[in-house]
């Protein structure tokens, strides 16, 4: 059984600041409850190739992962695959304006687990959803904040 998870949520910020925030691999560990360290394993700037090292707790699990960017277009859509472990997954963030001061940011997480976690798909899909509503609700959290990140 594949899974896909799709959470969305709407920041007042401007597209800029959410998408700036959310693409940058090191903050992921700020808004990401699971995620424990994040770490570039080419050098950045982002781009189509770039790979991320992630160190995550999932369902009482550590896992450690990495990510390779297989499409970005700035502002609009970033898509990063790991093949690694028994859950192969794909990671996309799409980004929309909502006027000048508002942005919809989407999370998808989408794959096909093998193995044990192929038995515990439906279980799997509803923790990623809970999780990954949190974890927007966070972003959001952080980016509204009176001094927000890039404020500085």
């Amino acid at each position: 059984m594949d899974v896909d998870v799709r959470t969305d949520i709407l920041i007042e910020r401007p597209l800029a600041d959410v998408f700036g925030y959310a693409s940058e691999p090191a903050n992921a560990p700020s808004w990401y409850a699971n995620i424990r360290s994040a770490r570039w394993c080419t050098a950045p700037p982002l781009a189509v190739g770039s790979r991320f090292a992630f160190v995550a707790l999932f369902l009482g699990r550590r896992l450690a992962y990495t990510y390779e960017v297989v499409e970005l277009i700035p502002g609009e859509r970033l898509v990063m695959r790991t093949d690694e472990g028994p859950f192969p997954m794909e990671t996309t963030y799409a980004w929309q304006a909502e006027g000048s001061d508002r942005t919809c940011m989407r999370l998808r997480n989408r794959g096909t687990p093998s193995g044990f976690a192929s038995v515990a798909a439906p279980v799997l899909a509803q923790a990623m959803r809970r999780a990954n509503t949190k974890d927007l609700a966070r972003l959001k959290e952080l980016l509204e904040a009176p001094c927000a990140p890039g404020d500085w």
